[in-house]
């Protein structure tokens, strides 16, 4: 029986659109507009100058405190401008803006495709070149990845887990990045179990990956300690809480860090890029994404330069069709509409969706009936109806006391509501309104 996380869940229509096609090369941008704050936590300082030439993988910010994460050039060129641009969040962003002159590399980035198994470094230097590389969760989260190789000396990792479930409808990178790069992912793999001093790893993947599924099996068995899980469809599996559930058995506690249960989760994308930051001295300035629509002419998986216009992307996969009505950065369950395509992509940028004028449309909200389906649902046992209500009434310190804070915005609750309420809105508000409460509170002390 394939295993799950135990608690709600749902399984929305998959679209998997551009399942199976290659991974292609898109096209450079004639200028790169690479945001500073592309991890959790603070933007990274800049270290270039209007004027400064730079390479692709030159570093051009590096990481300001703690939780930060360094930037580099994904372009040759020249720096036009440190300005501010609109991000996915509809912000406007500190940038750099960077005119492209070509494609010269930084001389210590090995661009052969030879395979490199063996890792002589410390868990300590491969740490170390994880942050130099600026290697961040691609799964979306985008957490600074070296800080999770660290946990707090009260907690000791036993094993590490790697989320390759893409389990956001229409979204096909990670599948497509196994299918073709499964033997670099496996040594990256290695690579994070050096580092955190464990020798044991599991690979969820989704059961609809079955030649996935396949492959990773096949190759995993040439290298100890690695196991693949093929796991039950179930949204939102590829939530860190639901994957250690679904592997482990194990519960985070509500408040308490993944580490908690002894797993240390990485993105499958992740995995990739350690390899190529550790054997390849190769930093985090590309990524795949899938472009994808159902009136979308070509449906693809594309290797992006991180600070790419998504008008570009968009583009190369046929140009916006006449029926758009919303396009999403990433899947249409955890993504965000953009309010421009001059947005850049970014390292957490995943998928972009266009949606027709009659997908994009929601259902008239009518009064809540009490039906409970989204309690039923909600995978972090939480209860949506109430926290939706409460946010809309403002009263956030109830909200704090009902576990707001636990709230993984997955949206299982909104897609389930007969009543079409808008309950992952409200719940985001909330919960941006209780963690800014929490924040000055701790600043009192």
């Amino acid at each position: 029986m394939l295993k799950t996380f135990s608690i709600g869940g749902i399984h929305p229509h998959e679209n998997k659109l551009s399942v199976h096609q290659p991974i292609e090369v898109a096209k450079l941008p004639a200028k790169a507009i690479i945001l500073l704050g592309q991890h959790i936590g603070a933007p990274a300082k800049p270290i270039v100058s209007k004027g400064d030439i730079v390479k692709v993988g030159t570093k051009i910010a590096e990481p300001v405190g703690f939780v930060s994460a360094a930037i580099h050039s994904s372009v040759n060129g020249k720096v036009a401008k440190i300005d501010s641009i609109i991000d996915v969040s509809g912000y406007a962003k500190p940038a750099i803006f960077i005119d492209v002159e070509g494609d010269e590399w930084e001389d210590v980035i090995d661009r052969s495709d030879t395979l490199i198994k063996e890792c002589d470094l410390s868990s300590e230097e491969i740490i170390k070149k994880i942050a130099d590389a600026g290697i961040v969760g691609l799964g979306g989260a985008c957490f600074p990845t070296q800080i999770k190789l660290c946990p707090p000396p009260s907690y000791k990792a036993e094993c590490v887990i790697i989320n390759a479930v893409e389990c956001e409808p229409y979204l096909t990178a990670d599948h497509q990045l196994m299918l073709e790069h499964a033997e670099e992912i496996m040594v990256g793999i290695t690579i994070l179990m050096k580092a955190v001093k464990v020798n044991k790893a599991f690979i969820g993947i989704e059961n609809n990956k079955t030649d996935a599924i396949a492959l990773m099996t096949k190759i995993a068995s040439t290298y100890a300690g690695i196991e693949v899980v093929p796991l039950k469809i179930k949204y939102p599996q590829g939530g860190e809480k639901q994957l250690i559930d679904a592997i482990t058995k194990k519960q985070v506690s509500s408040g308490a860090l993944p580490i908690s249960t002894g797993a240390v989760v990485q993105n499958v994308g992740t995995a990739f890029a350690v390899y190529q930051a550790v054997q390849k001295n190769k930093p985090l300035f590309e990524r795949v994404v899938t472009v994808t629509g159902k009136s979308l002419v070509k449906p693809s998986n594309l290797l992006v330069r991180i600070g790419t216009p998504i008008k570009e992307l968009i583009d190369a996969c046929g140009g916006l069709p006449e029926d758009t009505g919303k396009i999403v950065g990433g899947g249409p369950m955890m993504g965000k509409a953009l309010m421009n395509i001059d947005v850049p992509t970014a390292k957490g940028s995943s998928g972009i969706l266009i949606l027709s004028s009659k997908e994009a449309k929601r259902g008239e909200m009518q009064t809540c009936i009490r039906c409970a389906k989204c309690v039923s649902v909600c995978p972090m046992g939480l209860e949506p109806y109430l926290l939706s209500a409460l946010s809309e009434n403002g009263d956030f310190e109830r909200m704090e006391n009902e576990k707001i804070m636990d709230c993984i915005e997955c949206g299982s609750c909104q897609f389930t509501c007969p009543a079409y309420r808008p309950l992952l809105d409200f719940c985001r508000l909330g919960k941006a309104k209780v963690g800014a409460m929490i924040r000055a509170r701790q600043t009192k002390k």
